[in-house]
């Protein structure tokens, strides 16, 4: 007998978000009654936390968060854990960047956007859009406590740059590209999933009574660790391939139709 969901999480762009990057605004009542009847919902996102609780402002005291693709983690409001990158990876990182004139560096603190490059190198796409800016010509000081950093490849070709920052850095970071121009740089052992195991053993809720929806490969880990890991149809291949389930478009706003499918089997 397949164990009852109790505990729903969701990426943001390309799957929980419209075609133009908004909230569905159905999202937030299904939150909500989903919560009486006893399920979780956690954005699970390559996102700040601080940007998160701008989208779910009318239900962030009602749900769970892993953001900045597990570093920063918060479950009943309260931060369960904090993932700090360390600074002399970081240097390594943006020197090795700075070998491919192709890619270009961002660096995230609890609240801001640093480039290593001219702000007009970076394209503001929907799920990057880089809030509070600054443009620096060095690094951060050992101080500022890095929690994202993400690379902007101008040419798109995301995948063979991810491949050559493996090859290069895959001692110190894990590269998984996220939509069509961006990859994210991930410490290693921190992902969406290491961020859901924390909001699992908070709550003391099993893999197997947990539901993921995800598009892309910074959703890898997540839709592998959970109960039931599910791919969007607009989702990249290998990420389908692998999914538990592979649902509907985000533009049909494919997880509010299976949150709904979930609240109905309560």
């Amino acid at each position: 007998m397949a164990s009852k969901i109790k505990l729903i999480a969701s990426d943001m762009d390309g799957t929980l978000l419209d075609e133009n990057g908004q909230v569905p605004p159905e999202t937030f009542g299904l939150i909500l009654a989903l919560r009486e009847r006893g399920v979780r919902f956690v954005a699970s996102s390559g996102r700040r936390y601080d940007r998160l609780c701008d989208f779910f402002s009318p239900v962030k005291d009602r749900m769970d968060f892993v953001a900045s693709n597990g570093a920063q983690v918060f479950a009943d409001g309260v931060q369960i854990d904090r993932e700090v990158y360390s600074h002399l990876a970081i240097r390594r990182l943006a020197k090795t960047v700075a070998m491919f004139p192709n890619m270009h560096l961002a660096l995230f603190d609890r609240t801001k956007s640093y480039l290593l490059d001219d702000e007009d190198k970076f394209v503001r796409e929907v799920d990057k859009d880089l809030p509070n800016v600054e443009r620096i010509y060095e690094l951060p000081s050992p101080q500022v406590s890095i929690i994202k950093a993400s690379i902007f490849c101008d040419d798109g070709n995301v995948m063979d740059n991810a491949y050559v920052l493996q090859r290069e850095l895959g001692g110190l970071f894990t590269f998984a590209p996220s939509g069509s121009s961006y990859i994210d740089v991930m410490q290693p052992g921190i992902s969406k999933a290491s961020g859901i195991a924390q909001v699992m053993e908070y709550h003391g809720i099993d893999a197997s009574e947990v539901m993921a929806f995800g598009d892309a490969m910074n959703d890898y880990e997540i839709i592998r660790f959970v109960g039931t890991g599910c791919a969007m149809a607009n989702g990249r291949p290998a990420l389908r391939a692998v999914a538990d389930r592979v649902i509907g478009s985000n533009v049909e706003h494919a997880v509010q139709s299976e949150m709904r499918r979930v609240l109905e089997s309560l």
